[in-house]
């Protein structure tokens, strides 16, 4: 592949010599690029590309090596056309050095959100080689996309932010890994091609990371086919490491101190919290079950749609644009729940109609009748990065409110089974159903508890005529069958009596073992294994046979 990109292309490169525009670390770059040939650098990237062809990691699928094979083979023979036509038309193609702090400043938080996630998950590690080999793809496409529209190509940091920040979001499988190609392809294409003014300022429409996912996310629901992702994997599992909430806030914290996106994240973060509040206030139950603002929904609102250069310019209109963020995710979660479909797309569909309203939000913003609302004429004595340090300094002191309540962080009530046995014994809305979700979940972690009390909760269930189409008594045999065979005396007796067409089946109390499973909630793996230790954790989360248990002991 290499050999066939380089050709015989000899002195003839001379047509695109590397022309520099330097600015600070640029003019450090230019001593040594000066007398590259700049269809060497796109040709390295893609070259550098096929070099994965030869990893086991690669080679092990051979969907996965198709892809790789193609779109390295793809850049090679871009690289070459735009060399004859160089050659034959006499364009000098060049380069000019974008620093952008943006740009390296929201990579660097993605990229310590990255580490600190794939810390207490590691397929996030795992899959660092084929985040490494979307930035080569990146660079190489973005090189060519510019020179194929103009004699001038922009080199910097602005690849890093859309690759991880889609990486955060949406991987494909194995056997579609071709498509995360795609996903940035249809980025980096959007962001050259579809433009606008923006108070007199040419400038990209949408998001170049946010785009493509909204536009895939739309396909794979539509098609049925989000199982050739790890979406659900990953909203999942971007709760393990603790204190994550903190950690994502303080992430934000350079970018909202430098580009003053700190209204932004705070109204969609304030908005999404008051509408739980309010929800759970009516209900009893909490709206995305588990928490108030998901963490997947978290880091949307610091890292996603957050992006300056297709966000409101007044300050209003940002308060407004994070307001409408907010919003537009919890209809998304009910539309899709109430479908049946995935819900981590809440906070990616969006984005993309947002960014096209940002010139009607800022005309709304400027309009006589909201002007007078306007926070940014309180803080028009103050220079920029004084005004912003002050929005971080509400938030913060906001952020410390949520945290205190639990309202954000780790010991969320509502990832707890005791929260849910209470609720669904009220006869709250929705909270049996996902009792039983939950109970399934515990089940097929290894609790045979769980197994038995799924398989009780699918028969009430169906009896009452509640979520007929998930649960029913059919479902309860391979939950009893599966508790029976983790020695659950309940579970076999159950067994027994449901396929002798009975009625009188038997409950029981979580025994030591289960517990480990049963305390993890929405986290990651329970270390603790000492009796003392995970009877007092059960105690703390609500389960009364514990709090018993260590009032014994304390005896």
């Amino acid at each position: 592949m290499s050999t066939a990109c380089h050709g015989d292309a000899g002195d003839d490169l001379n047509k695109s010599t590397l022309h520099l525009k330097p600015n600070h670390l640029g003019e450090a770059l230019g001593a040594r690029l000066h007398k590259a040939r700049v269809l060497f650098l796109p040709l390295a990237f893609a070259s550098a590309l096929a070099v994965f062809t030869l990893f086991p990691l690669v080679q092990q699928n051979m969907k996965t090596l198709a892809a790789f094979v193609g779109a390295s083979a793809a850049l090679c023979l871009w690289c070459l056309f735009l060399f004859l036509q160089a050659r034959r038309t006499g364009r000098t193609l060049a380069v000019e050095i974008q620093l952008k702090p943006q740009h390296y400043l929201q990579a660097c938080a993605q990229t310590a959100f990255l580490i600190y996630w794939g810390w207490y998950w590691p397929p996030a590690y795992s899959w660092l080689p084929f985040m490494l080999a979307q930035l080569l793809f990146a660079y190489a496409f973005d090189l060519l996309l510019n020179w194929s529209r103009r004699d001038t190509a922009a080199l910097g940091f602005g690849q890093f932010p859309i690759v991880i920040s889609i990486n955060l979001f949406l991987w494909f499988k194995p056997d579609w890994f071709v498509l995360q190609f795609g996903l940035l392809a249809l980025g980096l294409i959007a962001k050259e091609f579809l433009r606008w003014n923006k108070d007199g300022r040419a400038s990209h429409i949408f998001n170049p990371s946010s785009f493509p996912l909204a536009v895939f996310s739309v396909v794979l629901l539509a098609t049925g086919t989000t199982g050739i992702t790890w979406g659900q994997e990953i909203a999942t599992t971007q709760f393990y490491p603790p204190h994550i909430y903190l950690f994502l806030f303080l992430a934000g914290i350079p970018g909202q101190f430098f580009f003053g996106v700190t209204s932004m994240t705070m109204s969609a973060v304030l908005t999404t919290f008051v509408f739980g509040r309010v929800y759970f206030a009516v209900t009893g139950i909490y709206f995305f079950y588990d928490s108030f603002i998901p963490i997947s929904v978290f880091l949307g609102m610091h890292l996603l749609f957050t992006d300056p250069a297709t966000a409101p310019r007044t300050e209003l209109g940002r308060i407004l644009y994070g307001i409408f963020y907010g919003l537009s995710t919890v209809a998304l979660y009910q539309w899709l729940g109430g479908m049946g479909l995935p819900t981590f797309y809440d906070k990616l569909l969006q984005v993309p109609v947002m960014n096209l309203s940002v010139r009607g939000v800022d005309r709304l913003a400027r309009s006589r009748f909201l002007q007078r609302f306007d926070p940014a004429a309180l803080g028009r004595s103050l220079v920029p990065r004084t005004r912003n340090l002050a929005y971080i300094s509400i938030w913060a002191l906001a952020f410390a409110g949520l945290s205190l309540t639990q309202s954000v962080g780790d010991d969320h009530p509502g990832q707890w089974l005791p929260f849910w046995t209470h609720a669904c014994d009220e006869g709250r809305a929705y909270a049996c159903p996902y009792l039983a979700d939950m109970e399934v979940t515990l089940c097929n972690r290894g609790s045979g508890w769980a197994c038995n009390e799924a398989g009780l909760m699918h028969i009430a269930l169906s009896r009452s005529g509640e979520d007929r189409r998930r649960l029913n008594p059919t479902g309860a045999l391979e939950v009893f069958r599966r508790g029976c065979d983790l020695s659950v005396e309940a579970a076999c007796q159950n067994l027994t009596t449901l396929a002798a067409g009975q009625q009188n089946f038997v409950s029981g109390k979580p025994v030591l073992q289960d517990y480990p499973i049963l305390l993890r909630g929405s986290k990651g793996e329970v270390e603790e294994r000492e009796p003392a230790a995970l009877l007092a954790l059960a105690c703390r989360q609500g389960w009364p046979d514990a709090c018993s248990s260590v009032a014994q002991d304390q005896k």
